[in-house]
């Protein structure tokens, strides 16, 4: 057997898309601190009193809109990827997710007894909210341990070439000439997350974010540019708008929102729109709800005729094959 393990992390997904069980995961994922950067007592009364009570039925619904026979779209997908890369790469591989089973401490004791442990956040771009909420789990959990491995942690892989080129892979027989518009839509962070984590000192006042270097590599908006710059320029995509979806709350998040450019562009004129959503791996309520039906609806309404969404990388072959490239790459030499 061999001394390496790989552990995929994920946030998670409810267990049912029972309106109890979408209160708990929604509880669950709205008390983790680097969700809602705030002091333990106010997020506790604004999640357990105010945000869950009068989201979990929402959410529910819209949960059971997506929900198909393996169940949840995202846990599917992250099962048969795991599965996939544990056939490709001949190693243990475990799956942990943060808000659900099987949870990362599971994943961990599945691997107990490997040498070395490769961890990989399955986020494409750094956030404390979602690499660094998993990340600091997977220490807590480890730190009981009476032996504890030798860990390689994957940093964000928005601009690595495997990635880029599985998207394109992903896309490269689409039309885009039959389309108006096209939009990159990423996941949205509150600014006041991008300014914590802001290491160059740009807070977005200046136009650093535009291009990626070693100062700002863990900068959100930063990673978001250059993946939809890079994926442009492959695909040979002229026009396209950057933009965020997700917001939660009233504070202010990164701009723009992506329905507030679905209602630009349809003023414009446009009536066929495509969006990618690169800052994730697996289609989820995210993509398959928001993007294709809410904001597809939304569009509809105002007169347009199609908004496509490209699906996500799920497990295309060129996925599986540029992960574990990914992988053994950039983290160690596996051993037996």
């Amino acid at each position: 057997m061999s001394t390496t393990g790989i552990l995929l992390l994920n946030t998670g997904t409810p267990s049912s898309c029972a309106p109890h069980d979408v209160k708990r995961y929604l509880t669950e994922f709205l008390m983790d601190g680097r969700v809602l950067d705030m002091p333990f007592w106010i997020r506790e009364l604004l999640v357990k009193w105010v945000i869950v009570p009068f989201r979990y039925k929402k959410s529910a619904r819209a949960y059971a809109k997506i929900w198909t026979n393996y169940g949840s779209p995202l846990m599917h997908h992250s099962k048969e990827l795991t599965a996939k890369l544990a056939e490709a790469l001949d190693v243990k591989v475990a799956l942990g997710l943060s808000y659900a089973a099987p949870s990362i401490q599971d994943a961990l004791e599945e691997l107990r007894g490997c040498i070395n442990i490769i961890v990989v956040p399955l986020f494409p771009q750094y956030a404390s909210a979602t690499s660094g909420s998993v990340i600091q789990e997977v220490m807590r959990c480890i730190s009981t341990w009476p032996q504890i491995p030798e860990l390689s942690i994957l940093g964000p892989f928005s601009n690595h070439e495997r990635f880029l080129d599985a998207w394109y892979q992903q896309a490269k027989e689409i039309d885009f000439d039959s389309y108006d518009h096209i939009l990159f839509s990423f996941h949205g962070l509150p600014l006041a997350h991008v300014k914590k984590q802001d290491r160059a000192g740009c807070c977005l006042k200046r136009n650093c974010c535009n291009s990626l270097h070693q100062e700002n590599a863990y900068c959100y908006p930063a990673q978001c540019t250059y993946t939809a710059k890079e994926l442009a320029n492959r695909l040979n995509i002229c026009d396209y708008t950057l933009c965020y979806q997700s917001r939660l709350g009233v504070d202010k998040w990164l701009a723009p929102y992506t329905i507030d450019v679905i209602k630009e562009r349809r003023k414009m004129g446009d009536k066929r729109l495509l969006v990618f959503a690169p800052s994730f791996v697996a289609d989820c309520l995210e993509t398959i709800y928001e993007i294709r039906m809410e904001y597809r609806e939304e569009f509809l309404l105002l007169g347009g005729e199609t908004l496509d969404l490209v699906p996500s990388l799920n497990t295309h072959p060129a996925w599986i094959e540029a992960l574990g490239e990914i992988i053994t790459g950039n983290l160690v030499q596996f051993k037996s």
